[in-house]
């Protein structure tokens, strides 16, 4: 069923994060978070849970995990078993999990930069060292992953953080990159904590890659972090899943949960098993109208925004704009009170990233409009 997509709900007065964080009047456009209705499947699914009166503590039963070895074996050719599947309350914790439970006292931690906030800072959270990794962008726009550099850097490391697809750069990572990335930590004996939450988001034909895939031994050194939260819009469900094929390091990876990460609640669950088993028709025209959204959002950056430039994203639904021909010392801050649109600010996602702003597309197209007729509304302003 066709859905509209170009609807603009009301979120005020909700709950909702994204909209709370800022005053009525401001336009947010930065947190994860799409604004599209969540699938019916999902909906449907949530509503016959709650038919039953009891909403106690809740184990993944075993549909569930059928569900994601037969979708991982289908999207990926990734050939995993159900006790491999370990479920969490969020790919964050997840994060930390491994880290607490898995690198050593005093090592140091590999992250290529910028990143997700989240990631940057976890290492800091278990008194780890955190080593960034510059990406740089070729002539094309196209961000590559320096092997060399890797080599040399993960000498003095013991794990490395990967952002697959990356947040915010929406780059996605081809299989000999892929493959070479995994085959320098097999060879320096790293651990590879792998946030592959966007896996569902991506664009122009392209296919996700699971690092953990590509052979055995990779497969032995990585947790691998998934979620339906970001592709189905279902993030306040607070549910995501670790593969871990090791049975050692799945041990040790559990032993990090306790007392620390909560155990998934009931209607995650649900709404999990509804995304991956029957949420594929609404994934698809989500995907269609994002993809629209991204390239009409690069076509307004080069046309109507002189100052701003933008790669084009090859997955996710954030755009990564660097503002640095404005003339600001902050550009974040000066649509945040100039055009009263909240973007996530550069200095997020790397110390020499103040320059950049992250915008969310994952939105209706008029919304979308808006803000970048606010923001030109407001350089406007500022040149006259």
């Amino acid at each position: 069923m066709s859905m509209d997509l170009n609807s603009v709900y009301q979120r005020l007065n909700t709950g909702s994060k994204k909209w709370s964080q800022y005053p009525q009047d401001v336009l947010p456009m930065w947190v994860a978070d799409m604004d599209f209705a969540v699938a019916e499947p999902i909906m449907q699914a949530l509503k016959n849970r709650l038919e039953h009166p009891l909403l106690g503590y809740s184990v993944a039963q075993d549909r569930l995990r059928q569900t994601l070895v037969a979708r991982l074996a289908d999207q990926y050719g990734w050939h995993i078993a159900p006790e491999d599947l370990v479920f969490l309350p969020g790919v964050e914790p997840g994060v930390n999990m491994a880290l607490n439970a898995l690198v050593q006292a005093d090592s140091a931690v590999v992250v290529q930069t910028p990143n997700y906030s989240p990631l940057l800072d976890a290492p800091g959270n278990w008194d780890l060292a955190r080593i960034d990794l510059p990406f740089h962008a070729d002539a094309d726009g196209i961000y590559h992953t320096d092997i060399n550099a890797l080599q040399n850097t993960l000498s003095d490391a013991r794990c490395l953080l990967l952002s697959n697809p990356h947040n915010p750069l929406g780059k996605v990572f081809e299989r000999d990159e892929l493959r070479a990335i995994g085959q320098a930590c097999v060879d320096r004996d790293v651990l590879i904590i792998s946030d592959e939450i966007h896996a569902d988001i991506l664009f122009d034909g392209r296919k996700h890659t699971p690092i953990a895939s590509l052979s055995p031994e990779i497969a032995a050194r990585t947790v691998t972090l998934m979620s339906a939260s970001k592709a189905w819009n279902i993030a306040g469900m607070k549910t995501a899943f670790a593969i871990v094929q090791n049975p050692e390091l799945r041990k040790r990876f559990n032993r990090g949960q306790r007392g620390l990460v909560d155990s998934v609640n009931v209607l995650g669950y649900e709404a999990t098993q509804a995304a991956y088993s029957e949420g594929g028709p609404w994934l698809a025209q989500i995907m269609a109208y994002l993809q629209d959204n991204r390239d009409y959002l690069a076509h307004a950056i080069k046309t109507r925004f002189p100052g701003i430039a933008m790669n084009l994203p090859q997955s996710t639904f954030l755009a990564w704009l660097d503002c640095s021909g404005l003339g600001l010392e902050n550009p974040q801050r000066f649509f945040l009170e100039q055009a009263k649109v909240a973007m996530s600010a550069g200095l997020e996602f790397g110390d020499d990233c103040g320059q950049f702003v992250r915008l969310n597309f994952g939105c209706p197209r008029p919304m979308l409009e808006e803000a970048l007729a606010r923001m030109e509304r407001s350089l406007l302003v500022r040149n006259t």
